[in-house]
Parts: structure tokens; C-alpha cells; sequence
């Protein structure tokens, strides 16, 4: 009787939610796939159950990589959101050392005030942005977002790897340099190491931030062959009123392949790195 009880506690605490949560978070990616495998004929069909495949077809996917620039979108995105993403990391990694391992007067409100720098919009700062942008002539170029971007990267990734840095012993690196080692030697073979999981948390906030960009990327390189993928979908299969909409599930479904792969392999690091970051911080 205990146990049948304690199963019914779980099944309507635990499970149910759990599997409402699922579905919740799978209907969009469930419906972009159905739409996007869906002949032009059964997208419009308002008498029949949108949920239902009569027919599977590729045409929309085919239609991607043979009348559009895709791959050249896909590739342009990948270059833009990986350079990005490096050089983030390594100024957020020197600023999340800094501030956390060192004690000095001002520190704390430092560390608050680059966590509200993360919070000021985008649509405030593209326009002063852009006149840097015009005045070191990158407009459509690479390196117009790789330094653009890190504005909005570095204030939450120094944030999340300051307080995952104070959550390794002070002692480690204090023994390391009493024999011998440097500062740099120290935080580079003792800290870093042991912070594996912060950095890669923030490696792979940084990578979605990057890979799912819009305005910067519009304003700054939204034109001929340099446009990223989220700006290439909108500006080229959105005509006027037009939607193409088995193009567009196509590309979400194929564009945010890459962010769920960088998901799968680093999970678990990514939940660790998350939750001592936010503790400490």
C-alpha cells in the first residue's frame, strides 16, 4: 500500500510533469519538422489534420541547397560564431581569473556592473556600433561581427567563470606557485584544467548567442554572399507576403543542427558549469 502510494506521489510530482515539460519543449521542433517534409499542396489544405503526414517530401530541403546560398550562409555563420566564441572565451577566462581570484577595492561592484552590460539591448548600441564599424571599413566583413559580438558575449561568460573560478581552492595554486611556478603557469596547468566545465558552459552559451544572432548580423553583413543563416532565411524566403514556409522549417531544422550537437556532447558539463557559476556568483 506504502509503495503504491509513493508511485502515485512520483507519477503526478515527477513523471507527468516531466512528460508535459518534453513535449512542451519538442512541439516547435516536431512541427518544423512535419511542415518542412510536407508537399506544397498538403501546406495549404486547411480541410485535413495538420498533424498528419499523407505524403513525406524532400523538395523543400532540395530547394535549400540547390536555389539558395545555404551552404555559403551555414558557412559564414560558422566562421563568424566559432571566431567569435574563441575570442570571448579568452577575454571572459582573463576577466573571470581576475575578478575572481584576486581581492581588491571595487572588485565585486566590477563583477556586477560587466553582468549589466550583458543586459543592455542590442537595438541600443548597433547604431553606435556601426559608426565604429563604417569608420574601420568591416561592413560585410567576417571580422564586422567577430568583433561585434563578443560585446554581449563577455559580460555573462566573465560572469559565469568568475564564480566557477572562486569554487576552486585558493591552496592549489598557491602550492603550485610555492614551487616554482608563475602566475600564468599556474592558473594555466592547475585552475583551467579544473574550470574545464565553467569554460565549456560558457563556450557553448557563447556559440548559441552567436549562432542565432540577428540584428548585428543584418546590420553589419546582411548583404550578397556574407549573410549568416538567420538573416538569409528571412531576407530571401520571406518575399513581401510571401512565406515560404517548407523552406523556412527546412532551414530552422537544419540551422539549429549544429547548436544541438554542441548540446549533447558538453550536457553535462554545460549544467555543472551553469549552476557553480550561478552560486558562486
Amino acid at each position: 500500500m506504502v509503495g503504491s502510494n509513493t508511485f502515485g506521489q512520483r507519477l503526478f510530482k515527477l513523471y507527468l510533469p516531466l512528460v508535459f515539460y518534453a513535449v512542451f519543449l519538442m512541439f516547435p521542433f516536431a512541427w518544423m519538422l512535419i511542415v518542412s517534409v510536407k508537399p506544397d499542396n498538403a501546406l495549404f489544405d486547411t480541410s485535413a489534420n495538420p498533424f498528419l503526414l499523407t505524403g513525406i517530401s524532400l523538395k523543400h530541403y532540395i530547394f535549400l541547397f540547390e536555389k539558395t546560398d545555404f551552404v555559403r550562409w551555414i558557412w559564414n555563420t560558422a566562421v563568424v560564431t566559432i571566431g567569435s566564441t574563441f575570442l570571448s572565451l579568452i577575454c571572459s577566462i582573463l576577466i573571470g581569473y581576475a575578478l575572481g581570484r584576486f581581492r581588491f577595492r571595487g572588485g565585486n561592484v566590477m563583477g556586477v556592473a560587466i553582468f549589466l552590460a550583458y543586459l543592455v539591448p542590442p537595438t541600443l548600441l548597433f547604431i553606435p556600433l556601426s559608426q565604429i564599424i563604417t569608420r574601420l571599413k568591416l561592413y560585410n566583413e567576417y571580422w564586422a561581427l567577430i568583433f561585434t559580438y563578443p560585446t554581449f558575449l563577455i559580460p555573462f561568460a566573465g560572469w559565469l567563470l568568475m564564480g566557477y573560478f572562486r569554487t576552486i581552492p585558493i591552496e592549489l595554486e598557491q602550492a603550485a606557485m610555492v614551487d616554482g611556478a608563475t602566475r600564468l603557469q599556474a592558473m594555466w596547468r592547475i585552475v583551467l584544467p579544473l574550470a574545464l566545465p565553467g569554460v565549456l558552459s560558457a563556450g557553448i552559451f557563447c556559440f548559441t548567442l552567436g549562432w542565432n544572432e540577428f540584428l548585428y548580423a543584418l546590420v553589419f553583413m546582411g548583404s550578397g554572399e556574407m549573410k549568416t543563416m538567420p538573416v538569409g532565411a528571412v531576407s530571401d524566403l520571406i518575399r513581401a507576403d510571401v512565406f515560404q514556409w517548407g523552406a523556412l522549417m527546412a532551414a530552422g531544422i537544419l540551422g539549429s543542427v549544429p547548436v544541438a550537437v554542441a548540446y549533447s556532447f558538453f550536457v553535462d558539463n554545460y549544467i555543472s558549469g551553469l549552476t557553480a557559476g550561478a552560486t558562486k556568483g
